[in-house]
């Protein structure tokens, strides 16, 4: 059960094992018996709290032979726990794997066997003064240091990685300034808890409502046994849709959840106040001392952690001078990368073969061999930002992201329906918002109980379009390729009859009405007329302002919200057409605006929740960046 959790959150869940694969795993496990010593320590920590650490030597180090070590700290488990069982995989790319590191596994403090208290996204302690000031970054100092002075035949470099929140703890521990970390590559990672995961912009991540049992429960004491399984909500239904709308207002899911700090933390914090902004890491990622080599990577169709790598890269970038600072982005949901399917897709779309493999071998592979084995010099041969172009469905090399030469371009959302490169009139779209039913998210229901949602980021939105709460603009058909690399911004004039609203904004990719299924198409999905989104993103305009200080809307005002969609790059084909699709509700992604103001949407009640008018103007526009 305690591995289930990390597996769903990101791998795609389970599927059937080939006669082919089984072999293969088969192999990986031979392998590391056959290779690997396996050790257990306590490491202290500073301030005398033990973490529970596993290390895996390879049995030909020597002193005439040594390996450069690589860590990972997670809050999920590092299991096996018995000093004489190992794990099929020390890392998940047997590429990485059989180049023969000195593996290192940690749970951080708090969690499984690790002494200490649990705290999610920990605050980074800038100016540390005594032995109490811990955070992430110092137990990672403390790690190294350890490490480097007791394992046998290490050869001083160390190198750290991590998928979605260990991720957080990779950048967090880029801070550490430990000389001997070489190489840090944060993948899919947390950086602020308002603007990832559990909230986009504000708005709450409803979809991830049966998480808190795993986030907001302490342990008892260090075990190696999950804690918290008999805490997860009871459910009698099979229908997400219809279970989330019975925890609608959002006090009915904390009923769920009366003794979960997690839960209460967000009750008591309903904007971003002081509390979430000292666990974001952004504010830190400056000035940073004894950097280490950094490699951000992403998926493109990351619903969980899309925020993380393009704003720590751009961040990391902006406010260092002379680091080694790269981005790689794929056409990957959470943390695919990590696992090689061969014919690779996301929801029904087909990308290519061995996506994750040509990731693992040719560009994380080469980055973590030459700073930890190789020159180290910078010189790794891969570019500043390795990206995927999800239209053209193969990898871009660029020396710079976003691209100093792509050019700005607004598609203003017309009344006619056309996203038009000028302002057609002054006249405006509208429709009504019913909280009582809300636009869904998905018409894929398996995913409404998955631990969290994920592939909703590339399927097909005709039947949003269809709905009359639902607004749609597009161009006409294209007579060339467009291809859309960089920033995406939303700034809408917008107006209703309502207090408070959402909006949520797709960039759709309009497929041809003759456009033929791949091979690998699923057999229920018909890719002529797909309309496949390629960005969303939603912004809740009490946040308009500022995210720390909420206002009401004045009811029939026109009034601009303006957000940021996240980065893209995607060419849209010619014969295909660009669309873009407004709506209020998107449901159970997120929870339900009431579009009456209240002070705590968690404290609010049934009788918030009205029908408003929402206008959206034709001066409204959406902001991109094309490459030419």
């Amino acid at each position: 059960m305690k591995k289930l959790f990390l597996l769903l959150s990101l791998l795609v869940g389970m599927t059937k094992i080939s006669a082919q694969s089984l072999s293969v795993a088969q192999q990986d496990s031979a392998f590391v018996r056959e290779n690997y010593v396996k050790y257990q320590y306590q490491i202290s920590m500073r301030d005398g709290v033990k973490l529970f650490t596993n290390v895996y030597v390879p049995k030909d180090a020597s002193a005439n032979n040594k390996y450069p070590i690589v860590m990972q700290r997670t809050c999920y488990d590092v299991a096996p726990y018995g000093k004489d069982d190992y794990p099929q995989m020390l890392y998940y790319s047997r590429h990485m794997m059989r180049e023969k590191f000195i593996f290192v596994e940690q749970d951080v403090r708090g969690r499984w066997m690790s002494e200490g208290t649990w705290t999610n996204m920990t605050p980074h302690i800038a100016n540390k003064k005594t032995k109490t000031d811990v955070d992430e970054a110092s137990d990672t100092y403390d790690t190294i240091d350890w490490l480097v002075k007791n394992i046998p035949n290490n050869n001083g470099r160390v190198g750290q990685y991590g998928i979605s929140y260990p991720g957080f703890y990779t950048i967090a521990g880029a801070l550490c300034g430990h000389p001997a970390l070489k190489a840090s590559s944060p993948q899919a990672p947390v950086s602020d808890f308002f603007f990832d995961d559990f909230h986009h912009n504000g708005a709450f991540t409803i979809g991830y409502g049966l998480t808190f049992p795993v986030f907001g429960v302490q342990h008892p004491k260090p075990t190696s046994e999950s804690w918290y399984d008999d805490l997860f909500p009871k459910r009698k239904t099979q229908d997400g849709f219809d279970w989330y709308k019975t925890q609608t207002p959002l006090k009915n899911l904390g009923a769920n959840y009366k003794d979960n700090f997690f839960w209460q933390e967000h009750v008591d914090h309903p904007n971003y106040d002081e509390f979430w902004q000292k666990r974001s890491i952004i504010p830190h990622l400056k000035n940073i001392k004894n950097a280490p080599a950094i490699m951000v990577v992403g998926g493109w169709y990351d619903a969980e952690d899309l925020y993380g790598p393009l704003t720590i890269y751009k961040n990391v970038e902006k406010n260092n001078q002379n680091i080694y600072n790269t981005i790689v982005m794929g056409p990957f949901g959470h943390g695919d990368w990590a696992r090689e399917r061969g014919h690779h897709m996301h929801s029904n779309v087909y990308f290519g073969d061995s996506v994750a493999t040509f990731f693992q071998r040719n560009i994380e592979l080469k980055f973590f061999k030459h700073f930890l084995k190789g020159a180290g010099d910078g010189k790794s041969d891969l570019p500043e930002a390795y990206l995927f172009d999800t239209g053209k469905k193969q990898w871009q090399e660029f020396k710079e992201w976003p691209a100093k030469t792509a050019q700005k371009v607004n598609f203003y959302l017309s009344n006619s329906g056309k996203l038009t490169d000028k302002i057609t009139s002054d006249g405006y779209s509208e429709f009504v918002s019913d909280p009582n039913k809300p636009v869904p998210y998905t018409e894929d229901n398996k995913q409404l109980f998955g631990f969290t949602p994920r592939a909703y980021m590339s399927e097909d939105q005709r039947f949003a379009g269809r709905r009359t709460d639902v607004l749609t603009f597009e161009t006409d058909i294209l007579t060339e390729d467009v291809t859309l690399g960089g920033e995406i911004l939303a700034k809408l004039k917008v107006a209703t009859t309502g207090t408070d609203a959402d909006w949520f904004v797709k960039l759709v990719d309009v497929y041809p009405g003759d456009e033929q299924n791949t091979p690998f198409t699923p057999k229920h999905i018909t890719l002529a007329g797909y309309q496949q989104m390629v960005r969303s993103e939603i912004m809740r305009s009490r946040f308009r302002n500022s995210f720390s200080k909420p206002e009401p809307l004045v009811p029939n005002q026109i009034t601009d919200v303006t957000f940021r969609l996240q980065d893209v790059l995607h060419t849209f084909k010619k014969g295909h057409k660009i669309m873009i699709q407004v709506q209020s509700t998107v449901f159970p992604l997120f929870d339900i605006n009431p579009q009456k103001f209240v002070d705590n949407i968690y404290k609010a009640d049934a009788s918030d929740f009205i029908k408003a008018t929402h206008k959206v103007y034709n001066s409204s526009a959406i902001e991109v960046e094309i490459l030419k």
